[in-house]
């Protein structure tokens, strides 16, 4: 089923629900993720649809969303609100990437969330400070492209410097048909810079920011993933009053559906899955 929420400002958010019965899982993705170029969310949400009605939605600025103006991270939180409030009964959040803290700080806000799971939130580490090849200019460059219209730019810049794919892979997917629409998405790229950054104001991590996310979290990460992401996971586990923490055989950054649709189910659901397949603790 495809649908239209409305968010406390006005933003209109195009959603997909697949499953009507169990409790609403809403996906929140990461940087310029959304439905038309990550088929890992349908595939997700489908597989959990038997037990889970699952939310698949663009955020603000992506997709077939819209985008009220000033942006600020509070009113993707009331974007969150705005879709758990569609469906009564018991309600779940997963994120992904910048996604996962965006998810945190939803739960953090107060919002009527029983259980999360987050998969590599990408928290500042000693060692990612040290792999970051970003520089502290990033985000003045970032919104100087944007400024001039230069969405490819931005998008190059955010893939090399902030993903750090090599040059030329990202040149090579300039000629595929996925690049015109991750493009699209670029003007949200300084929002999810905001969600990060947002853990830098009012109290830090190290001064307890989660501790009133008392909800039961399972933090994911990959074992094929680059070494700060492990280090960002177990991070966010110890800021978290309530959380496990599992890390994914052989996946990456972009954890396949099919690695993560059994321990969702099991987390979410508890039914017939062993997660120590994975290595929980």
């Amino acid at each position: 089923m495809h649908g239209i929420a409305t968010s406390a400002d006005g933003t209109r958010l195009a959603y997909q629900r697949c499953g009507e019965s169990g409790p609403t899982l809403v996906i929140v993705t990461g940087a310029i993720q959304h439905r038309a170029v990550d088929p890992t969310l349908a595939e997700l949400a489908h597989a959990l649809s038997d037990r889970l009605s699952v939310v698949v939605y663009d955020r603000r600025g992506r997709g077939d969303s819209g985008d009220v103006k000033p942006y600020a991270v509070e009113r993707e939180i009331d974007d969150i609100a705005a879709l758990l409030a569609l469906r009564d009964g018991e309600s779940f959040l997963f994120g992904h990437s910048s996604g996962a803290v965006l998810a945190i700080e939803a739960a953090r806000a107060g919002l009527p969330v029983a259980r999360l799971a987050v998969y590599e939130p990408p928290l500042d580490t000693a060692e990612s400070a040290a792999a970051d090849p970003a520089g502290a200019d990033y985000l003045r460059r970032l919104e100087a492209h944007l400024a001039a219209g230069r969405n490819d730019d931005a998008l190059a810049q955010f893939m090399v410097e902030g993903v750090g794919m090599p040059p030329e892979a990202v040149e090579h997917m300039k000629s595929t048909p996925v690049w015109s629409q991750l493009a699209s998405a670029a003007p949200s790229l300084p929002y999810d810079h905001a969600v990060m950054d947002s853990l830098s104001s009012g109290p830090t991590l190290a001064e307890g920011r989660w501790a009133s996310a008392t909800q039961p979290t399972l933090v994911l990460s990959g074992d094929a993933s680059m070494a700060f992401m492990t280090e960002a996971a177990d991070l966010a586990a110890r800021s978290l009053p309530n959380a496990r923490r599992l890390t994914l055989a052989g996946q990456g950054h972009g954890a396949a559906a099919l690695a993560l649709e059994p321990v969702l189910r099991d987390w979410f659901v508890g039914v017939g899955v062993d997660v120590g397949a994975g290595r929980l603790r």
